[in-house]
């Protein structure tokens, strides 16, 4: 989004969420805990300056918290995707009525295309597209085609030679003006040379799925060295706990729809 955002939407983690997809190996995640941390987040977007619609807990989709995945909201419409995890396929069934009272017409991902929204970052009305493990070629071009249609351009990369990086927004984020975060892995891509690189230091890779809401910047508590460059861009920065979602994979970005 080139504006300010103005609304969010997220959904509570349900008691079945340690159930969730992940390779994190970080153990299961504490539910009770998790629920107070997408509380924290859900407060932190309202002191954006965010209205937040908070969609009761799915507990016949444990990975349905990570709301982002599941649909491409900008300002000239929305567009559900289709999940490349095949358990989360009716996810996108299960948002679809809460996302038509704000936008009544929703474009859709067809099959072959998988598209998880963890793979796109909005660099300020730039989108990059990530082809992963979980998003492939067709999936892309189908919300480029359809992001082109709504003005505005889009870039495909392809992660898939980097393992460790389930999405591209596990490792790249964008800060606002023309800088982006990115993980050492990304940081000399040729499609990222026309912006200014905040490289996240190694061990640190977790912070680049950082988040910027208006005039604030979200970073995931943890983290004092890309902490320390994140407070050098200027504007406010919020530390915010999320290490039950660190253990399912999931981060800032992944918890919410802006628009």
């Amino acid at each position: 989004m080139i504006g300010r955002f103005n609304h969010a939407m997220v959904r509570r983690p349900g008691k079945s969420f340690p159930a969730g997809l992940t390779t994190a190996g970080l153990g299961a995640p504490d539910w009770a805990r998790a629920l107070e941390q997408h509380m924290a987040y859900s407060r932190a977007l309202e002191k954006c300056g965010l209205r937040v619609t908070v969609l009761e807990a799915d507990e016949q989709f444990p990975d349905s918290t990570f709301v982002e995945d599941v649909a491409i909201v900008t300002e000239g419409g929305a567009l559900l995707t289709r999940p490349g995890a095949e358990s989360r396929l009716g996810e996108v069934g299960a948002l679809r009525p809460a996302l038509q009272k704000f936008f009544p017409t929703l474009a859709e991902i067809q099959p072959p295309g998988t598209l998880d929204g963890g793979d796109v970052c909005d660099a300020g009305g730039q989108y990059f597209i990530g082809v992963s493990a979980r998003t492939n070629e067709d999936g892309a071009w189908q919300l480029a085609r359809w992001l082109e249609k709504l003005g505005h351009h889009s870039t495909l990369v392809d992660i898939r030679r980097w393992p460790g990086l389930l999405h591209l927004k596990s490792g790249l984020a964008w800060l606002g003006r023309n800088k982006l975060a990115v993980v050492v892995a990304l940081a000399e891509e040729r499609v990222f040379h026309d912006y200014e690189r905040v490289r996240v230091p190694a061990g640190e890779d977790y912070a680049a799925n950082c988040l910027r809401v208006n005039d604030a910047l979200l970073i995931a508590r943890g983290f004092p060295k890309f902490a320390a460059e994140a407070k050098k861009l200027g504007g406010p920065v919020s530390e915010l706990d999320v290490s039950e979602f660190r253990k399912m994979d999931g981060g800032l970005s992944c918890l919410s729809l802006r628009w």
